[in-house]
């Protein structure tokens, strides 16, 4: 008997972060590796609030520290970026 994983839920301020991102002109792949998300889930995102119904979580929230994580993530990656 297998069991289904847990799906990841996230919060509309994680998902606005990562939409965020990608309007910051960083690649979808790029969101996705510093926040730790697939990228075609980023892509939904981003398709979802340039329609206007992006939704977020309402159980099992990002918590702050995964927040400034990610955060701090896409901040270095951005660093990176503008060294090359």
């Amino acid at each position: 008997m297998t069991s289904k994983a847990k799906r990841a839920r996230y919060t509309l301020e994680f998902k606005l972060e990562a939409v965020r991102l990608d309007k910051a002109e960083q690649s979808m792949a790029a969101v996705g590796a510093t926040l730790g998300v697939a990228d075609p889930t980023i892509y939904n995102w981003v398709k979802a609030d340039r329609e206007g119904r992006l939704t977020g979580a309402d159980t099992m929230p990002v918590s702050p520290e995964q927040m400034e994580l990610a955060r701090l993530r896409a901040e270095v990656a951005g660093l990176k970026m503008e060294r090359v």
